[in-house]
This record gives structure tokens, sequence and C-alpha cells, in this order.
């Protein structure tokens, strides 16, 4: 990667900031060497490593990355027979043990929150388990450093004699300073150390009186720090002993250095898979930082940036931008005024390309799409140097030879003020000749311009496209928005005007401007015009469409739960008349019977025959078993003939409409809500006449009219604004009345579905929170019923 344009966009500014998020001095050194990357593959995984982390980092809040270090070269010196200190082997023993709690997060992680994370689940095979030398560590040292006692049974026994001996040697000096003569002889009351040998301070002019070894003296001279004659063969005996414990601590932490030794290769493996964890996670909670998504990457020169930031500006400050090329264009020429905005979106487009060809997130929206370039070339800013005699166009061309000797069909070229700083007329020339020269060889270009040639240049050349920066002129301020297919136009003045200069001189000097000039002022203005009407209609034509869709959506449903409720409705009226009738029949056999033994007993002139008929006229009350689903058919009024603007009744669907034009001998449009369809004559079912009138377009705002639609559809929202659309829109829900409604979060990675199922439980109006089955979205689904 030209390494010129890892500095003009600032590059380095963008390690910094993730290195803010490295939780170990390995993950620090990884961002050190992050650099972006010219293969594809390579960067998909990238991509796919820092997606996985930050799926983590919403789920859980994070990775237990504590304890780690690099411990790389103390490892490599076991390797050639060297000893460790004892914070050395602390520092591995803490390794092993980080690497450890990764393995059980993970293990749990995967377990309670059955997610797929491939990369990190393999990363957490490949680590040793090494516990065995952890405990071996920890048994002999603290995780201060400190030798135990307990590291071996010779090291324990030294020190009971080293504590014996230095009792011994206290209580003798304890009886020295507890003396008559004490106070008298001796500065302090104290008992000391130098020299790792116990002493007490006596006045210089008693020096004598105690005999024994003066180890060292007071600034001032007047106090000597005397080891008494008394106990000089107790300090020798303790001076041996701390030397043995010392060559026992010497042969511990050898025996541990090759314990280390013989597990080298493992460790050096869990070092370079902790580092990489790190450096992964340092990307993710970076990206979450800037609220930033995963790109999809492709090698086709596809530039697809949806509401871009520049990463390095506050998130409030930054406006964000739509940013398109390379299908029906591959090069953009942005012109409008100084301070607009079109150096910041130059520098967006470059750093947004190298940031995902090193694998960190971009500060854009879901559904963003950036390629994968061999090289990114800048030539941005005023580098003239005194010292070089080079003006500020002489430094660009400098640049823009060295561009022009290396682009190709694989890089992406960034041109800030092209042809800036000559004759404006030899600059615009040799501007229009470069960006051709680049363009021909099938680069991906960006300029920006202040030259008016240029901005007829997109209508002439096939695959390039006119941009511009919004100026506002009412506020005599840039909004910073960037308008891609039309060219900016001169403001000054509009601007002019707006300050206060007088009519008379700005008609003088408009007579100034050529023709063709004014042509082109006019044609832009034109596109503007165009492009903000053409903006409003889309959205208002989306508005419909989507509560159109919803409504529609909405029917349907509403219809097959009309059919199955009046189906099972039927079926248990149809099971209750039957129990009744059976009821009655039994009831009957018992009055036959004793009908029969009546007519034996007293011969009462009761006929078989008779009884049977009775019995058969029973039977015949019972309601035949339903053949099935039966919509009902149409009751044709025959008193009157319908007309357009009848109210009538849609039998198939049990809604109502207005007629509105009979489209032939047999179909009438039917206009029902904001739905208008064609229905056969026989489906309808005239209500009452009314006054012909258009139907109602459906309200634009809230009212009596809005419709709430029993779905909501979350796909592809930010976690934040998801949830607080959940919120909305059950309040919605509840004041239409719904019983239950469905809110769709699709599968993913489940942390939307897992959000929402949390909120909605949490909410005094719901009754029920489970996911849809089979026929209603599955685990994409969660259906919601209220109390």
């Amino acid at each position: 990667m030209n390494a010129k344009a890892l500095k003009t966009l600032e590059f380095t500014k963008i390690k910094q900031q993730v290195k803010q998020y490295a939780a170990s001095e390995l993950g620090d050194i990884r961002i050190n060497r992050m650099e972006p990357s010219v293969s594809l593959e390579e960067v998909v995984q990238w991509q796919n490593e820092t997606d996985e982390a930050a799926t983590v980092l919403r789920i859980k809040g994070g990775m237990p990355l504590g304890g780690i270090f690099d411990i790389r070269p103390h490892v490599k010196r076991t390797e050639i027979g060297g000893s460790l200190s004892p914070m050395e082997l602390v520092q591995i023993a803490s390794t092993i043990r980080a690497s450890k709690n990764i393995r059980h997060f993970m293990d749990k992680l995967i377990e309670e929150e059955d997610i797929d994370l491939p990369i990190l689940e393999n990363k957490k095979e490949m680590m040793a388990v090494l516990t065995p030398l952890e405990h071996l560590i920890f048994d002999a040292i603290d995780e201060n450093g400190e030798v135990l006692d307990s590291a071996s049974a010779e090291l324990r026994a030294i020190r009971q004699r080293i504590r014996s001996s230095e009792s011994r040697v206290r209580e003798k000096l304890e009886s020295t300073i507890r003396s008559k003569n004490a106070q008298t002889m001796l500065s302090d009351a104290i008992i000391t150390i130098r020299n790792d040998r116990f002493v007490i301070p006596v006045k210089q002019e008693y020096r004598g009186h105690y005999g024994g070894i003066v180890h060292d003296q007071s600034s001032s001279g007047q106090t000597l720090f005397i080891e008494p004659e008394a106990i000089v063969n107790f300090n020798n005996q303790l001076r041996e002993q701390r030397l043995k414990e010392q060559e026992e601590i010497e042969k511990i932490l050898l025996q541990l250095s090759l314990a280390v030794s013989a597990e080298s290769y493992d460790l050096l493996l869990i070092v370079d898979i902790l580092g990489d964890i790190d450096f992964m996670f340092s990307k993710a909670k970076y990206g979450r930082a800037i609220k930033a998504t995963k790109p999809e990457v492709n090698d086709q020169g596809i530039i697809q940036l949806n509401k871009a930031r520049h990463p390095l500006l506050p998130i409030d400050d930054a406006v964000a931008n739509d940013i398109y090329m390379g299908e029906d264009f591959t090069a953009i020429v942005i012109t409008g005024p100084n301070t607009g905005g079109k150096t910041v979106t130059l520098k967006t487009i470059g750093l947004c390309t190298l940031m995902a060809q090193a694998g960190l997130p971009l500060p854009v929206l879901d559904g963003s799409k950036i390629s994968i370039f061999e090289s990114v070339y800048a030539d941005i800013g005023d580098e003239q140097s005194i010292e070089q005699s080079l003006s500020t166009f002489s430094s660009h061309m400098v640049n823009i030879v060295s561009i022009l000797k290396e682009a190709d069909s694989g890089s992406l070229v960034l041109f800030d003020e092209l042809g800036a700083g000559t004759d404006p007329q030899e600059g615009a020339a040799l501007a229009i000749s470069i960006l051709d020269e680049v363009h021909n060889r099938g680069a991906r270009v960006v300029a920006t311009t202040h030259y008016p040639e240029l901005k007829a240049y997109g209508y002439n050349r096939d695959g390039v496209v006119n941009a511009s920066v919004e100026f506002n002129v009412d506020t005599l301020s840039p909004t910073y928005r960037l308008l891609i297919g039309v060219p900016g136009r001169s403001n000054a003045f509009d601007i002019s005007k707006r300050l206060g200069l007088e009519k008379h001189v700005i008609d003088h000097a408009k007579s100034f401007v050529g023709t063709d000039s004014k042509a082109v002022e006019a044609m832009i203005a034109s596109l503007e015009t165009s492009r903000k009407s053409a903006e409003q209609d889309y959205k208002d034509a989306h508005d419909y469409l989507k509560d159109a869709e919803n409504l529609h959506k909405d029917m349907q449903k509403q219809m097959s739960e009309f059919w199955d409720k009046r189906e099972d409705m039927y079926e248990k009226a149809r099971q209750k008349a039957n129990a009744l009738v059976e009821q009655a029949k039994a009831e009957a056999e018992e009055v036959l019977s004793d009908l029969r033994k009546l007519r034996l007993e007293k011969n009462a002139d009761v006929k078989e025959h008779e009884l049977i008929d009775a019995r058969k006229r029973l039977e015949g009350a019972a309601p035949a078993p339903s053949a099935g689903k039966k919509k009902p058919s149409a009751k044709k009024d025959t008193q009157r003939k319908l007309e357009s603007g009848d109210e009538v009744e849609v039998l198939t669907f049990g809604q109502r409409g207005v007629l509105l034009d009979k489209v032939s001998d047999t179909e009438w449009s039917v206009q029902i809500g904001i739905l208008k369809m064609k229905v056969k004559e026989t489906e309808l079912e005239f209500k009452k006449a009314e006054k012909k009138a258009e139907p109602k377009p459906l309200a634009t705002v809230k009212g009596k009219d809005y419709h709430v639609g029993l779905e909501l559809d979350l796909r592809g929202e930010r976690f934040e604004n998801a949830l607080l659309k959940v919120d909305k829109y059950i309040d919605d829900a509840l004041l239409a009345g719904y019983p239950r409604v469905s809110i769709i979060h699709g599968k993913g990675t489940g942390a939307l579905r897992s959000g929402v199922q949390e909120k909605l439980k949490n909410h005094r109006s719901v009754k029920r929170v489970r996911l849809g089955e089979s026929g209603e979205g599955g685990s994409g689904v969660t259906v919601v019923e209220f109390k």
C-alpha cells in the first residue's frame, strides 16, 4: 500500500485510536503492525474476525482479557537454558490463567447463547491446556513475585532457622537498648539493619563502649551504626543461612524455568492466539465507539457507503453522506465552495477504504459495500516547500507525476483541487487531461475542483459523474451534504445580494458573465430544483407503498384468522348440537322402552311402526357434519342495479368498499380502504347508495384513520433504534386494541431477538411473549400477546 497515502489520509491516527482499546501489550504490538491488505480473502477473514468480536461485545459486553503479558522473551530465554526471575514466572502463569479463562468464557457463551463463532472457537481449540504448569508456578511463587516457603521442604527448613536466628539477635539487641546506659549512649532506642546485618545507632563519643563493627554513620557524623561484638557471631550465622536460602531459591527458579522450557512451543502459540484475540476485540471496541458496521467487501471496484461519516470527526459534528461509485460510473468530480466539505468527502472515501482493508468496521449504516484496491493514491493538501523551491502548483504536480507513473485499474486515486495554483485556463485544461488519463486506465477516481470548465466534464464523458457540496444561501453557510449527479453552481451573486450589495452593481457584474456560463448555471439550478422535487416525490410514494403493503398484509392475515375462527365456531356449534340431540335420542329411547312395556302390560293401542317413525324423526334432527370450509356465496340484490358510488360488501373478504367503475360485464373496480381491486359482481352485495366521490388517499399524519400494522419489521435496524421502535409500536398497538402482534427481527446472531424479548417481558401490558411457529416465521419472529 502506498505509504504517502497512509500518511496523507491519517491512517496512523486511526491506529492510535484503536490502541486505546487494547487490553495488553500483545494487542498494542499487533495494532502497531496493522496495515491494509490487498488480498480479498485476507480482508474478508479480518472483517469476519472483527464481526465475531463485535457479536460477543453485543451479547456479553466484553471478553476477559486481563492478566495477559508478552512472555515470548522469557520463554525463549528458557529454551537456551536461562533461569527466570520470580516475576517473569508469575507473568507466564498469569498468561496461562488468562487463556484458561477465555476457554471457559467461550464454552459458556456458546452453550448458553447457542451462537456460531467459528473463528473464536477455532482459536480457543488451538490453545493448549497448561493448567498443571500454572499451578506449579503459583504453588511456589505468589502473585507479588515472592517465593513461598511451600516451594520446597529445604526452603521451609532454612527459613525456620533464619527466623529463629533473627529472634535470638533481636533478643540480644533488645536487652542492650533497654540497659540503664542506653539512653545516654544511643541516639535512639531502635534496632535497624545495615548491609543485611542488625545494628544499633550509637553516639560518636561512645563508640568504644560496645566494640564490634561500624557499618555506617549519619550524614552529620554524630551517630554510628554499630554491630556490637556480642552479636557478630549471630549475624554471621544469619548471613550464612540467608546465602543458603538464596541458593535454594535459585535452584527452585531453575526447576520452574526448565518446566517452562518443556512447554515452550505451546506457550508461544498461546501468546500468538491471545494477541490475535486482543487485536480482534480492540478493533471491535473501536467500531462500537464510532458506531461502525461491517461492510460487504468486493474486488470489482464498487463503493457504496450509506450515510458515511469521517471516522476522525466527532460523531455529533460529522455530516453523514451517501457515497457510491463503481457501477454506473467510475469517476466523480466534486465542485462547490471552500469549507463546504469537499476535502472531508475525499478523505472519508480514502480512509474508509484503508480501514476496511485493515479489517476495521466503517462508520456507515448496514448494507454498505467497499472495494479492495491494490493501491490508494492521494494528492490532498498544500505541500509547498521553500527548501525545495516548490510552489503550491509545483508540489501538486510532483505528486501527480508520481501517481501517473503507477496508477492502474486496481487503483483508487484521490485528487484535491486538481490543477489549482496556476492560470485558471491552463489549470482547467491540465485537470481535464489528467482526469482523462487516469480514468482511461480503469482506475477509480474522485477529484475536487473550483474550475467551472469541469462542471460540464461529467456530461461529456462516459463513466464520469458530477457532484457538489450543498450551500445554503439563506444562512450563507455550507450544509456539508454531498449531491451526486449535480454540479456545484456559483453563489457569488446570491451571497453578495444577501450581504447588502446594491442591485445595480450585481446586475452590472452579471453583464460580464458569458452566455455559456449563464446557461450552465441555469441548468444546475434546474437540476437542483428537480432533484429536491424528485426526492420529496420518492419519499411520499415510498410511504404510500409501505402503508399499502402493510394494510394488504393485515387484511390477508385478518381474513385468514376470521375464516379459521368462523369454522371453529361452526364446529363447536355442531358438536354442541350433536350432543344435545344424542341426549334427546337417549331420553326418547327410554320413553319408547316405557311405551312398549306399557303396551305389553296394559294392551295399549300403540303401533310398532309409529314407534319406528318417531325414532327416525329424532335421528333426522341431528345436524349433518361440515363438508369443509365454504365461503359465503353472493346474494345479489335483485331489487336494485349496482351503480358507481354505491357502498357494497365484498363477500369474499367480509369488507365494505365503494364501487368505482364497471370494468366489464361481470366485474367492478372496488375501493377498499387504500386498495383498489377488481371483484366479480356476484361477490358484491349492495348496502347503500352514496354520492360518487374519489377515494380518499391515506392520511400522511396520524389521526383517527391512522393505520397500525399487525407486524413490525426491524430487519436492518440498529440495535438501539430497534428498541425505540418497539416501544412506540407497542403503545400504538395497545391504542388500536390489538390482542396480539408480531415483531419481525430476523434470525441473524440472535442479539436483536434477545434484546426485543427482554424488553417485552418487562412491559406491564404484555401477557405473553413467544417465538413464531413454523407458519409464522419461526425464530425470526416474536409474537406478543397483550393482557
